[in-house]
Protein backbone atom coordinates (compact mmCIF):
# COMPACT_ATOMS: atom_id res chain seq x y z
CA UNK A 1 0.00 0.00 0.00
CA UNK A 2 1.61 3.10 -0.68
CA UNK A 3 1.80 6.21 1.10
CA UNK A 4 0.20 9.39 1.11
CA UNK A 5 2.63 11.80 -0.50
CA UNK A 6 2.35 15.40 1.47
CA UNK A 7 2.79 18.58 -0.32
CA UNK A 8 4.95 21.82 0.54
CA UNK A 9 4.51 25.54 0.73
CA UNK A 10 7.29 27.49 -0.47
CA UNK A 11 8.44 30.15 2.07
CA UNK A 12 9.07 33.57 2.51
CA UNK A 13 13.18 34.70 2.70
CA UNK A 14 14.93 37.50 2.90
CA UNK A 15 16.20 37.87 -0.82
CA UNK A 16 19.99 37.85 -1.92
CA UNK A 17 20.98 41.45 -1.97
CA UNK A 18 19.30 43.26 0.96
CA UNK A 19 21.66 45.15 3.06
CA UNK A 20 20.50 45.35 6.31
CA UNK A 21 22.70 47.97 8.21
CA UNK A 22 20.77 49.94 10.06
CA UNK A 23 22.64 53.34 8.31
CA UNK A 24 21.22 52.60 5.61
CA UNK A 25 17.32 52.85 6.69
CA UNK A 26 17.30 56.28 6.04
CA UNK A 27 18.43 56.04 2.33
CA UNK A 28 16.06 52.87 1.70
CA UNK A 29 12.92 54.86 2.93
CA UNK A 30 14.20 57.71 1.05
CA UNK A 31 13.88 55.89 -1.98
CA UNK A 32 11.29 53.87 -1.05
CA UNK A 33 9.45 57.23 -0.27
CA UNK A 34 9.87 58.21 -3.85
CA UNK A 35 7.96 55.51 -5.49
CA UNK A 36 10.90 52.95 -6.21
CA UNK A 37 9.57 49.29 -6.07
CA UNK A 38 12.65 47.32 -5.18
CA UNK A 39 13.34 49.85 -2.06
CA UNK A 40 9.76 49.45 -0.86
CA UNK A 41 9.97 45.44 -0.47
CA UNK A 42 13.47 46.21 0.70
CA UNK A 43 12.20 48.04 3.56
CA UNK A 44 9.49 45.47 4.67
CA UNK A 45 11.83 43.28 4.88
CA UNK A 46 13.95 45.24 7.12
CA UNK A 47 10.80 46.24 8.80
CA UNK A 48 10.38 42.03 9.18
CA UNK A 49 13.12 40.90 10.37
CA UNK A 50 13.91 44.26 13.01
CA UNK A 51 17.64 44.08 11.07
CA UNK A 52 18.37 47.75 10.25
CA UNK A 53 14.86 48.77 11.41
CA UNK A 54 12.08 48.31 14.66
CA UNK A 55 10.79 44.89 14.19
CA UNK A 56 7.09 46.10 12.70
CA UNK A 57 5.06 43.22 10.67
CA UNK A 58 2.46 45.92 10.31
CA UNK A 59 4.83 48.32 8.68
CA UNK A 60 6.44 45.99 6.92
CA UNK A 61 3.49 44.56 4.98
CA UNK A 62 2.38 48.26 4.18
CA UNK A 63 5.70 48.51 1.93
CA UNK A 64 5.41 45.49 0.64
CA UNK A 65 1.63 46.33 -0.48
CA UNK A 66 2.95 49.47 -2.25
CA UNK A 67 5.76 47.52 -4.21
CA UNK A 68 3.06 44.74 -5.38
CA UNK A 69 0.12 47.63 -6.52
CA UNK A 70 3.51 48.61 -8.70
CA UNK A 71 3.57 44.72 -10.08
CA UNK A 72 7.00 43.66 -8.02
CA UNK A 73 6.43 40.12 -8.41
CA UNK A 74 8.47 39.47 -4.68
CA UNK A 75 6.38 41.28 -3.06
CA UNK A 76 3.27 40.37 -4.36
CA UNK A 77 4.54 36.72 -3.61
CA UNK A 78 5.18 37.62 -0.30
CA UNK A 79 1.97 39.52 0.62
CA UNK A 80 0.31 36.79 -0.25
CA UNK A 81 2.45 35.05 2.54
CA UNK A 82 1.63 37.01 5.18
CA UNK A 83 -2.42 36.89 4.18
CA UNK A 84 -2.09 32.78 4.63
CA UNK A 85 -0.72 33.53 8.13
CA UNK A 86 -2.00 36.06 9.27
CA UNK A 87 1.23 38.40 9.79
CA UNK A 88 1.10 42.01 9.84
CA UNK A 89 -2.61 41.75 8.53
CA UNK A 90 -5.65 39.58 9.03
CA UNK A 91 -5.59 36.14 7.68
CA UNK A 92 -7.26 35.76 4.35
CA UNK A 93 -7.26 33.01 2.37
CA UNK A 94 -8.78 34.38 -0.73
CA UNK A 95 -6.55 37.74 -0.52
CA UNK A 96 -3.25 35.50 -0.15
CA UNK A 97 -4.33 33.76 -3.62
CA UNK A 98 -5.28 36.65 -5.24
CA UNK A 99 -1.82 38.00 -4.34
CA UNK A 100 0.05 34.47 -5.19
CA UNK A 101 -1.78 34.83 -8.59
CA UNK A 102 -0.33 38.24 -9.76
CA UNK A 103 3.13 37.04 -9.03
CA UNK A 104 2.05 33.71 -10.57
CA UNK A 105 1.44 35.14 -13.73
CA UNK A 106 4.35 36.84 -14.16
CA UNK A 107 6.61 33.48 -13.55
CA UNK A 108 7.37 33.84 -10.12
CA UNK A 109 8.00 30.02 -8.97
CA UNK A 110 7.08 30.42 -5.11
CA UNK A 111 4.29 31.84 -5.99
CA UNK A 112 3.44 29.38 -9.05
CA UNK A 113 3.94 26.82 -6.17
CA UNK A 114 2.09 28.22 -3.19
CA UNK A 115 -0.84 29.08 -5.76
CA UNK A 116 -0.54 25.15 -6.59
CA UNK A 117 -0.88 24.24 -2.99
CA UNK A 118 -3.67 26.51 -2.46
CA UNK A 119 -5.42 24.56 -5.53
CA UNK A 120 -4.67 21.10 -4.04
CA UNK A 121 -6.17 21.85 -0.67
CA UNK A 122 -8.96 24.42 -1.38
CA UNK A 123 -7.33 26.67 0.96
CA UNK A 124 -9.08 30.48 -0.35
CA UNK A 125 -10.06 28.59 -3.83
CA UNK A 126 -12.31 25.81 -4.64
CA UNK A 127 -10.29 22.02 -4.60
CA UNK A 128 -8.69 21.59 -8.28
CA UNK A 129 -6.27 18.92 -8.47
CA UNK A 130 -5.78 19.82 -11.84
CA UNK A 131 -5.00 23.40 -11.67
CA UNK A 132 -2.82 22.56 -8.90
CA UNK A 133 -0.66 20.57 -11.42
CA UNK A 134 -0.41 23.05 -13.84
CA UNK A 135 0.96 25.88 -11.48
CA UNK A 136 3.67 23.29 -9.55
CA UNK A 137 4.72 22.14 -13.56
CA UNK A 138 4.97 25.94 -14.62
CA UNK A 139 7.51 26.26 -11.60
CA UNK A 140 9.01 22.56 -11.79
CA UNK A 141 9.97 23.29 -15.52
CA UNK A 142 11.35 26.79 -14.06
CA UNK A 143 13.68 24.57 -11.38
CA UNK A 144 12.29 24.83 -8.97
CA UNK A 145 12.85 22.28 -6.46
CA UNK A 146 9.72 22.48 -4.00
CA UNK A 147 7.27 22.49 -7.08
CA UNK A 148 9.38 19.75 -8.46
CA UNK A 149 8.64 17.98 -5.18
CA UNK A 150 4.44 18.75 -5.12
CA UNK A 151 4.64 17.46 -8.71
CA UNK A 152 6.30 14.56 -7.97
CA UNK A 153 3.70 13.39 -5.42
CA UNK A 154 0.65 14.47 -7.78
CA UNK A 155 1.91 11.82 -10.10
CA UNK A 156 2.72 9.52 -6.76
CA UNK A 157 -1.20 9.82 -5.61
CA UNK A 158 -2.44 10.45 -8.80
CA UNK A 159 -4.22 13.64 -7.72
CA UNK A 160 -4.78 15.61 -11.21
CA UNK A 161 -2.63 13.25 -13.31
CA UNK A 162 -3.16 9.32 -13.93
CA UNK A 163 -0.98 8.03 -11.05
CA UNK A 164 2.25 7.26 -12.86
CA UNK A 165 5.56 6.46 -10.34
CA UNK A 166 7.94 6.69 -12.90
CA UNK A 167 6.90 10.18 -13.73
CA UNK A 168 6.79 10.74 -9.72
CA UNK A 169 10.19 9.58 -9.90
CA UNK A 170 11.42 11.76 -12.52
CA UNK A 171 10.32 14.80 -10.56
CA UNK A 172 11.72 13.55 -7.44
CA UNK A 173 15.08 13.24 -8.87
CA UNK A 174 14.97 16.23 -10.07
CA UNK A 175 14.56 18.10 -6.96
CA UNK A 176 16.60 15.48 -4.85
CA UNK A 177 19.60 16.50 -7.36
CA UNK A 178 19.18 20.21 -5.77
CA UNK A 179 19.48 18.42 -2.60
CA UNK A 180 16.22 18.60 -1.41
CA UNK A 181 15.41 16.64 1.63
CA UNK A 182 11.98 15.59 0.94
CA UNK A 183 12.61 14.74 -2.39
CA UNK A 184 15.81 12.26 -1.61
CA UNK A 185 13.34 11.30 0.58
CA UNK A 186 10.01 9.81 -1.07
CA UNK A 187 12.56 9.23 -3.98
CA UNK A 188 14.33 6.64 -1.42
CA UNK A 189 10.94 5.44 -1.02
CA UNK A 190 10.60 4.40 -4.42
CA UNK A 191 13.48 2.76 -4.93
CA UNK A 192 13.36 0.90 -1.52
CA UNK A 193 9.89 -0.43 -3.00
CA UNK A 194 10.54 -0.60 -6.54
CA UNK A 195 8.04 1.89 -7.88
CA UNK A 196 8.73 3.77 -11.18
CA UNK A 197 12.41 2.54 -10.77
CA UNK A 198 14.29 -0.80 -10.63
CA UNK A 199 14.24 -1.94 -6.48
CA UNK A 200 17.64 -0.58 -5.25
CA UNK A 201 18.22 -0.84 -1.35
CA UNK A 202 21.41 -0.09 -1.97
CA UNK A 203 20.42 3.76 -3.65
CA UNK A 204 17.38 3.97 -1.01
CA UNK A 205 19.88 3.83 1.85
CA UNK A 206 21.98 6.64 0.35
CA UNK A 207 19.04 8.68 -0.24
CA UNK A 208 17.92 8.17 3.38
CA UNK A 209 21.58 9.14 4.95
CA UNK A 210 21.90 12.23 2.90
CA UNK A 211 18.40 13.35 4.48
CA UNK A 212 19.86 12.09 7.90
CA UNK A 213 23.15 14.05 6.87
CA UNK A 214 21.17 16.96 6.57
CA UNK A 215 20.72 17.52 10.52
CA UNK A 216 17.84 16.69 12.76
CA UNK A 217 15.94 20.11 11.56
CA UNK A 218 15.21 19.13 7.95
CA UNK A 219 11.58 17.86 7.83
CA UNK A 220 12.54 14.36 6.45
CA UNK A 221 15.19 13.77 8.90
CA UNK A 222 12.78 11.52 11.56
CA UNK A 223 11.25 9.66 8.22
CA UNK A 224 14.75 8.98 6.75
CA UNK A 225 16.20 7.70 10.05
CA UNK A 226 12.76 5.11 10.48
CA UNK A 227 13.30 4.38 7.11
CA UNK A 228 16.71 3.27 7.31
CA UNK A 229 16.19 1.24 11.03
CA UNK A 230 13.42 -0.28 9.53
CA UNK A 231 15.57 -1.45 6.84
CA UNK A 232 18.32 -3.02 9.18
CA UNK A 233 15.38 -4.16 11.33
CA UNK A 234 13.43 -6.62 9.19
CA UNK A 235 16.24 -7.67 6.82
CA UNK A 236 14.00 -8.16 4.29
CA UNK A 237 15.21 -5.65 1.63
CA UNK A 238 17.34 -7.32 -1.36
CA UNK A 239 21.20 -6.74 -0.48
CA UNK A 240 20.67 -5.79 3.38
CA UNK A 241 20.33 -8.42 5.86
CA UNK A 242 19.05 -8.31 9.70
CA UNK A 243 21.92 -5.52 11.90
CA UNK A 244 19.99 -5.01 14.97
CA UNK A 245 23.06 -2.59 16.09
CA UNK A 246 21.80 -0.53 13.23
CA UNK A 247 18.39 -0.67 13.59
CA UNK A 248 18.36 0.32 17.11
CA UNK A 249 20.93 3.32 16.09
CA UNK A 250 18.31 4.27 13.17
CA UNK A 251 15.20 4.01 15.01
CA UNK A 252 16.59 5.84 18.48
CA UNK A 253 17.24 8.51 15.91
CA UNK A 254 13.95 8.46 14.34
CA UNK A 255 12.78 8.29 17.96
CA UNK A 256 14.47 11.71 18.93
CA UNK A 257 12.49 13.37 16.34
CA UNK A 258 9.35 11.90 17.03
CA UNK A 259 8.37 10.02 14.75
CA UNK A 260 5.72 7.37 15.10
CA UNK A 261 6.89 4.56 13.46
CA UNK A 262 10.66 4.83 14.96
CA UNK A 263 8.82 4.75 18.23
CA UNK A 264 6.90 1.66 17.08
CA UNK A 265 9.68 -0.52 16.03
CA UNK A 266 11.68 -0.07 19.13
CA UNK A 267 8.58 -1.21 21.04
CA UNK A 268 8.96 -3.81 18.65
CA UNK A 269 12.43 -4.16 19.17
CA UNK A 270 11.53 -4.17 23.52
CA UNK A 271 9.13 -6.72 23.04
CA UNK A 272 10.92 -9.23 21.08
CA UNK A 273 14.53 -8.83 22.32
CA UNK A 274 15.23 -7.82 19.17
CA UNK A 275 19.12 -6.58 19.96
CA UNK A 276 17.99 -5.58 23.05
CA UNK A 277 16.43 -7.38 26.70
CA UNK A 278 12.91 -8.03 26.83
CA UNK A 279 11.21 -5.59 29.01
CA UNK A 280 7.53 -4.81 29.17
CA UNK A 281 7.82 -1.25 30.81
CA UNK A 282 10.39 0.44 27.99
CA UNK A 283 7.75 -1.64 25.41
CA UNK A 284 4.63 0.40 26.68
CA UNK A 285 6.97 3.49 27.41
CA UNK A 286 7.32 3.58 23.59
CA UNK A 287 3.35 2.50 22.48
CA UNK A 288 2.23 5.19 24.57
CA UNK A 289 4.35 8.20 22.90
CA UNK A 290 3.89 6.16 19.61
CA UNK A 291 0.37 6.75 20.42
CA UNK A 292 0.73 10.45 21.30
CA UNK A 293 2.31 11.51 18.16
CA UNK A 294 -0.06 9.75 15.75
CA UNK A 295 -1.47 11.58 13.41
CA UNK A 296 -3.67 11.15 10.22
CA UNK A 297 -0.65 11.74 8.06
CA UNK A 298 0.33 8.16 9.10
CA UNK A 299 -2.91 6.66 8.36
CA UNK A 300 -1.80 4.42 5.55
CA UNK A 301 0.10 2.19 8.46
CA UNK A 302 -3.96 1.18 9.42
CA UNK A 303 -4.64 -0.05 5.82
CA UNK A 304 -2.16 -2.66 6.01
CA UNK A 305 -1.77 -5.82 8.40
CA UNK A 306 0.04 -4.91 11.67
CA UNK A 307 3.89 -6.04 10.97
CA UNK A 308 4.12 -6.75 15.15
CA UNK A 309 2.62 -10.11 14.19
CA UNK A 310 5.52 -10.81 11.50
CA UNK A 311 8.21 -9.92 14.37
CA UNK A 312 6.89 -10.53 17.64
CA UNK A 313 6.81 -14.34 18.20
CA UNK A 314 7.76 -15.49 21.57
CA UNK A 315 6.79 -12.34 23.84
CA UNK A 316 4.27 -13.58 26.78
CA UNK A 317 0.75 -12.12 26.23
CA UNK A 318 0.70 -9.42 27.61
CA UNK A 319 2.96 -7.64 25.36
CA UNK A 320 0.55 -8.76 22.61
CA UNK A 321 -2.34 -7.17 24.70
CA UNK A 322 -1.08 -3.70 25.06
CA UNK A 323 -0.29 -3.58 21.32
CA UNK A 324 -3.82 -4.55 20.13
CA UNK A 325 -4.43 -1.69 22.99
CA UNK A 326 -2.37 0.40 21.11
CA UNK A 327 -3.75 -0.26 17.84
CA UNK A 328 -7.19 0.77 19.15
CA UNK A 329 -6.09 3.87 20.44
CA UNK A 330 -4.17 4.77 17.09
CA UNK A 331 -7.29 3.43 14.89
CA UNK A 332 -10.24 5.82 17.19
CA UNK A 333 -8.01 8.61 17.89
CA UNK A 334 -9.82 8.10 21.30
CA UNK A 335 -8.70 9.67 24.26
CA UNK A 336 -10.15 7.07 26.06
CA UNK A 337 -8.35 4.08 24.58
CA UNK A 338 -4.96 6.06 24.67
CA UNK A 339 -5.69 6.13 29.06
CA UNK A 340 -6.15 2.72 28.78
CA UNK A 341 -2.95 1.94 27.34
CA UNK A 342 -1.30 4.63 29.82
CA UNK A 343 -3.03 2.59 32.81
CA UNK A 344 -1.06 -0.45 31.94
CA UNK A 345 1.67 1.46 32.93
Amino acid sequence: MKKTLLLVLALAVIPVGVDAQASDLEETRARAEQGNARAQYTLGFMYATGEGAPEDLAEATRWWRLAAEQGNARAQYTLGFMYVGGQGVPEDLAEAVRWYRLAAEQGHAPAQTNLGFMYSNGRGVSEDDVEAVRWYRLAAERGYERAQFNLGAMYGNGHGVPQDYAEAVRWYRLAAEQGYGRAQNNLGNMYLDGDGADQDTFEAVRLFESVVALGPNEVGFGNAATSLGWIYLTGKYPGISRNTEEALRWNLLGADAGHTNALSNLAMMYAEGIGVERDYSIMLGYLIRSAEVFTDSFSWVLEQPDEWKNYVISAPRCFSEAREMYRRAIQTGDGYQLNELRSLR
